[in-house]
């Protein structure tokens, strides 16, 4: 669950400075490099989510699901063809 929290912390992070960048694009004039260190730091927090997640479903500690991982379940039994992702690890 920590994990999880971290990872919207983080997006709500991006968020922010993407917008904190929009402004200081449209209010300094003056060449501020303002914008480009906002825009630095969303990139560099960008890439810092994306190899938390990657390290994090190596260690375990996330699990890619999809939105109803039973309706996957329910076509497999019911012999309807379903792609391999879909179909939880759980219930082989």
């Amino acid at each position: 669950m920590p994990a999880k929290i971290l990872i919207v912390f983080v997006l709500f992070l991006i968020i922010a400075s993407l917008g904190t960048a929009l402004v200081y694009l449209l209010k300094d004039r003056n060449r501020s490099p303002r914008t480009v260190k906002a825009l630095t730091f969303r990139i560099s927090m960008s890439i810092g989510l994306f190899f938390f997640l990657l390290l994090g479903y190596q260690a375990g500690l996330l699990r890619p699901h999809g939105l109803h991982p039973g309706i996957a379940r329910v076509q497999a039994n019911a012999g309807v063809t379903v792609p391999n992702a879909a179909v939880s690890r759980d219930n082989p």
